[in-house]
């Protein structure tokens, strides 16, 4: 019975506070990526530009889906990716004896009610898995907020526009044309091309690699192998930046665009790693006993008192008092 007190914690609150708080909010956060995404609630600000700028006029790759990286198979492995080393390392970890017993005095057994047990390997496995997706899914927004705030038009914005050069509101090489309606192109690639800034594929590659790598060097401890670690975690990065490399090569994205998207991906994912999951330690960590302190180094408040004699006499006369009325 005492093992089981030692290693179990009853708590009444875990199973609501996940349904009508934290479900609730990753429905709300799911729900507004999809409004950026596939409807048009949010329209995008229509920037200025200059009919002769070269930045703007290089060659159209073509959609998405001629690109080297196509979005389904990046988004498929970004998702996937961090998702699988979570199970697998939670997993593994796990069937380890002396890394479960670490992890059973670290995390207890809770239970819900009288008959629910969320063990310490479902519950990480959740929190990690959870917050991953959480952050995805918030990266994704804050891309898409930013790209609909600035408008930052794409390096091939003038070969999709198709703007009238010989016209006189392109007359001129330093003439600013500040009117959507002078472009003759198609109407959706044309909006497709003034959402370059940040690059969604850059934020969403370095955010998933990013969460990856921090799971692998704080959680996974092993001492068989030195490179390991270090070459799965530099793979994910370096499989991020050609991501971004890769947008700039094909004309999608400035380097600017990257660079921000990488910025705001490595933001989001320290931010969760660091503040909300703790380095992935977890949260209910035992407090390491406190070391016995040198009294020399000791602040001269935190030696003991001395009591007064006036003190210790009242002290036994109430428990003279006591005890007769007992």
């Amino acid at each position: 019975m005492a093992l089981e007190n030692s290693t179990t914690h009853r708590s009444y609150s875990i199973i609501p506070c996940f349904i009508f708080v934290e479900l609730v909010i990753m429905a709300g956060t799911v729900l507004l990526a999809y409004y950026f995404e596939c409807t048009d609630t949010f329209q995008v600000h229509v920037q200025g530009f200059f009919c002769q700028d070269g930045e703007l006029m290089k060659p159209y790759p073509g959609p998405e889906e001629d690109s080297f990286i196509t979005p389904l198979v990046l988004y498929c492995v970004l998702a996937a990716t961090p998702t699988a080393i979570i199970f697998i390392g939670e997993i593994s970890m796990y069937f380890i004896k002396s890394t479960r017993e670490n992890l059973i005095i670290h995390e207890k057994t809770i239970v819900t009610g009288e008959c629910c047990y969320l063990n310490p390997l479902l519950r990480r496995i959740i929190r990690f898995i959870g917050v991953f997706a959480f952050g995805l899914f918030a990266t994704d927004i804050f891309v898409n907020a930013g790209q609909v705030v600035t408008g930052n038009l794409a390096p091939f914005f003038l070969t999709v526009c198709k703007p009238n050069f010989t016209g006189a509101e392109c007359r001129g090489h330093h003439h600013f044309v500040n009117n959507g309606n002078i472009c003759t192109g198609d109407p959706e690639v044309i909006e497709k091309a003034r959402r370059s800034f940040p690059s969604k594929d850059a934020a969403l590659s370095i955010y998933s690699a990013l969460y990856a790598t921090m799971y692998i060097t704080s959680t996974i401890k092993t001492k068989s192998s030195r490179l390991a670690k270090p070459v799965l975690c530099l793979g994910t990065i370096c499989a991020a930046f050609l991501t971004g490399l890769n947008r700039v090569s094909e004309y999608r994205n400035h380097c600017s665009d990257v660079i921000a998207g990488f910025i705001l991906g490595s933001a989001v994912a320290l931010f969760l790693g660091v503040c909300v999951v703790h380095n992935f330690k977890g949260i209910n960590s035992t407090p390491a006993k406190p070391k016995p302190e040198d009294p020399r180094s000791m602040p001269l408040m935190a030696f003991p008192s001395v009591e007064s004699p006036l003190e210790t006499l009242s002290a036994q006369n109430h428990s003279t008092s006591v005890t007769e009325v007992t």
